[in-house]
């Protein structure tokens, strides 16, 4: 946060009036602002050797023996910054992760398969609110289902305006 800025944070208490030091989450606009501001000091290494979202930041290496070179890195720019790790919540080097509710490992990306299987368990829908659910979880894993919006096609009838919701052979097929 800019120094200048500080007293727009400026808060009350019967003990007297304080400012934060740096931006509190609960601020209108503190994830955007915390967002631009990690692109800003890991931009040279972005989707190179670093990927960064909100509080996460995923250090990645091509070769296992660049790996400590690369977390160097971004220690020496974290400390550069005065950036500073929850040690409780940090992983150092492991080959597969969690990560944004993904599996990355050396072969890539793919799905968790916890989430796979809370959307394979699902009952088919009820209702429209059920059906648009089920098509948010959809929307999730996409990019790994070829032609889904192909796919989920019967499901588009549903969703019309004025059109009963009557689930049938063929938004069941489409389902499974």
């Amino acid at each position: 946060m800019y120094p200048e800025d500080k007293k727009r944070t400026a808060f009350r208490t019967p003990l007297g009036v304080y400012c934060y030091p740096v931006m509190p989450f609960g601020l209108k606009n503190a994830g955007a602002t915390d967002q631009r501001a990690m692109n800003d000091i890991f931009h040279e290494h972005l989707r190179k050797k670093i990927e960064c979202y909100a509080d996460d930041i995923a250090v990645k290496s091509q070769h296992k023996g660049d790996h400590l070179t690369d977390l160097k890195t971004m220690f020496d720019i974290m400390r550069a910054h005065q950036l500073k790790m929850n040690p409780t919540k940090s992983f150092i080097g492991v080959s597969s992760r969690k990560f944004l509710g993904f599996i990355v490992t050396s072969k890539g990306i793919s799905l968790d398969p916890e989430k796979v299987h809370a959307i394979q368990d699902m009952p088919p829908p009820r209702n429209l609110k059920e059906l648009r659910g089920l098509q948010g979880k959809l929307a999730y894993i996409r990019r790994f289902i070829s032609n889904l919006s192909g796919r989920c096609q019967p499901f588009s009838k549903l969703m019309k305006k004025g059109v009963s919701f009557v689930w049938d052979g063929e938004c069941q097929r489409a389902f499974e």
